[in-house]
């Protein structure tokens, strides 16, 4: 899909979940948060406190799949349909905290999926724009957006690689799916100094977390750590096959 074809849509268009829609956030799910955050995060070394709040206090099973709801707070990802995954909670802090966000950031998210990472965002940043390219997983994850008021949230329905030229540059940039290569559409909408963060490698692979850092016209890359994410799809997977 070209950028052309993205839409703009903000987020208080779309009607609020009925509770038939989502389960309630009982005293169970909160604490399994609890758990989840102890366990799996703090444990492992992340200590950013906006990034422990956000993932203690947001209902991580509002967006899985209702079959799949006992596993919401388990230490995997989960499947979402699409042939996509909510990442595992430990990456999705991970990958936050990566950032080194202020609070005062716009970031651009490429692959918006259950809506989940961007409601992380959304709670560490002033402002995020989710872009998704599966229309059903755009559509679900911008009405539980809107349910779980992340009122500084936009969500758009287009192919990511092309990033949104309407609203850059952008403080920082996060990738939620694996690419090959850093697509230079992003590279160029990131603010100098802005960071952008991805799976990098062989899509059908393992990949390796890295964090870009723009400088003038070139950039640094440090990678973090060994990581499986699903394909970036689109123009990213359609000029992988070419090549």
């Amino acid at each position: 899909m070209k950028k052309s074809f993205l839409i703009f849509i903000i987020l208080f268009l779309f009607p609020a979940l009925t509770t038939a829609d989502i389960q309630p956030d009982t005293p169970k799910y909160r604490q399994a948060r609890k758990n989840m955050v102890k366990k799996q995060i703090k444990n492992r070394g992340i200590s950013d406190k906006t990034v422990l709040n956000a993932m203690t206090e947001i209902p991580r099973h509002y967006f899985v799949p209702k079959n799949l709801i006992s596993k919401a707070y388990a230490d995997h990802p989960i499947p979402i349909g699409e042939g996509q995954t909510i990442s595992q909670p430990y990456i999705v802090a991970l990958m936050t905290e990566s950032l080194n966000l202020t609070g005062s950031e716009h970031v651009l998210e490429i692959g918006t999926g259950s809506g989940y990472q961007a409601a992380v965002l959304a709670k560490t940043a002033k402002k995020v724009t989710s872009i998704e390219i599966k229309k059903k997983l755009y559509k679900r994850a911008t009405k539980i957006l809107n349910q779980t008021g992340c009122t500084n949230v936009q969500t758009l329905h287009g192919d990511g690689y092309f990033g949104w030229k309407k609203e850059a540059p952008f403080d920082c940039i996060m990738i939620t799916a694996a690419v090959d290569h850093i697509p230079p559409p992003l590279l160029d909408q990131l603010k100098n100094g802005g960071r952008l963060i991805l799976p990098l490698g062989n899509p059908l692979s393992y990949q390796h977390l890295v964090l870009v850092t723009k400088k003038d016209d070139d950039y640094t890359v440090r990678q973090i750590t060994g990581v499986l994410f699903v394909p970036m799809t689109g123009h990213a997977l359609e000029s992988n096959v070419k090549r």
